[in-house]
């Protein structure tokens, strides 16, 4: 797999001195959540190396209390006024956008920002725009999931505001960033092919996500939220149609959710409570560890923007299992880096596993290539190395 095209056909000339990035995002790690938003921060160390400095401005509204920075990665965590939800999404951003322009205008003038680069349309990309037409400065947004325009029920009065918003911030934007050709599909879309797009998928910790040894008795992992979009109701369907032919197999859940409830009745009712492990959040280092040691990992997410941990299993030479039709087909090559099914389809799923799991030496060929594919293009460092490049076309 190669990076898109459309990153490469500009070469700008050489800047003197630093490149300086300002990035504004509602997602972050903390001291009590370091997990979240780990996407976004975690390139940002490898962007020096490119000559790019960069500063963090996370974003928190009122309503959900104060967070503390998180040592590993360090930003200005702001609060502003939002009501909760959908109806106060489409003023969110111009409340934020209240809250920073001083601060951002006075390091503006201390040393120049070259480029702001928001995460998400609503409410960071909004506040850049902002931003944008007060102090001149050019600004990206990412687009990290499926919900490019934060419609919600398209009927709602405040999904079609949310909606008219973000559509105006993919359009004033000077690239909006994708992070598979799934969203940009979505957002060319919605933009009637207006929006100017380039294609940078997330990397991965490629050193602290390494090749494990299979357990001696069989494991599935899961790492996701417990929500409705990440198919885990489909996982324990599997899990029943599987459990007479691998009687030792196990699943373990990473993750929380408010479906958790619901899902261990699910488990109980298929008669397979006893062998799902429902585990709970857990810190990255301890992410890493369970990916290691897995036997293979499957998530059939049905509205998926690209997925991290997939990335994540790929780099731990572990065959991954995802769901057709969502970002991460542009990254597992079916039948040779992991394997692609139906979304909902339990027994398409429980039939790639089976196939898997009798098949040691079709397990250890997948997990080499799905370790080959993220050193060669999707480490860190190879995102850090394709922002950077975006920054510099749009700031010469």
């Amino acid at each position: 797999m190669s990076a898109p095209a459309d990153l490469y056909q500009v070469q700008p000339a050489p800047r003197r001195g630093p490149l300086r990035v300002l990035t504004l995002t509602p997602f972050y790690p903390s001291m009590t959540d370091e997990s979240t938003g780990c996407f976004v921060a975690e390139p940002l160390a490898s962007l020096p190396e490119f000559q790019i400095e960069n500063t963090v401005i996370a974003a928190q509204p009122l309503y959900r209390g104060r967070v503390q920075s998180a040592p590993s990665a360090p930003a200005l965590w702001v609060r502003y006024p939002s009501l909760p939800g959908a109806a106060g999404l489409s003023t969110a951003g111009a409340m934020l956008f209240a809250r920073i322009v001083g601060h951002v205008r006075h390091e503006h003038a201390r040393a120049p920002i070259h480029v702001i680069h928001a995460h998400a349309p609503l409410p960071c990309g909004h506040a850049a725009m902002l931003l944008s037409r007060e102090l001149g400065i050019p600004y990206v947004v990412t687009v990290h999931g499926l919900d490019a325009f934060s419609a919600g029920d398209a009927k709602s009065r405040p999904s079609l505001w949310n909606r008219r918003v973000s559509n105006k911030v993919f359009l004033a934007a000077a690239r909006v960033i994708c992070i598979s050709e799934r969203v940009r599909h979505e957002v060319l879309q919605g933009t009637a092919s207006r929006a100017r797009t380039s294609v940078v998928y997330n990397g991965v910790d490629a050193a602290r996500f390494t090749p494990g040894p299979e357990p001696a008795a069989p494991s599935i992992l899961c790492v996701g939220n417990l929500i409705p979009i990440k198919g885990h109701d489909t996982l324990l369907r599997a899990a029943a149609d599987l459990k007479n032919e691998f009687p030792a197999l196990t699943w373990d859940l990473i993750g929380d959710g408010p479906l958790e409830a619901r899902l261990r009745s699910l488990a109980a009712e298929l008669n397979v409570a006893d062998r799902v492990h429902f585990l709970g959040r857990h810190p990255r280092q301890a992410v890493a560890e369970a990916m290691r040691a897995c036997t293979l990992f499957a998530l059939p997410s049905s509205y998926e923007g690209l997925g991290c941990v997939y990335l994540e299993a790929m780099s731990c030479a572990k065959p991954a299992v995802g769901c057709r039709g969502q970002g991460i087909g542009d990254i597992i090559q079916h039948g040779r880096s992991g394997m692609l099914v139906g979304p909902g389809n339990a027994k398409e799923l429980a039939l790639a596993i089976a196939i898997l799991l009798r098949d040691p030496g079709l397990r250890q060929r997948m997990g080499d290539v799905a370790r080959q594919i993220i050193l060669e293009d999707l480490t860190l460092r190879h995102q850090a190395e394709n922002l950077a490049r975006v920054y510099r076309e749009l700031a010469s």
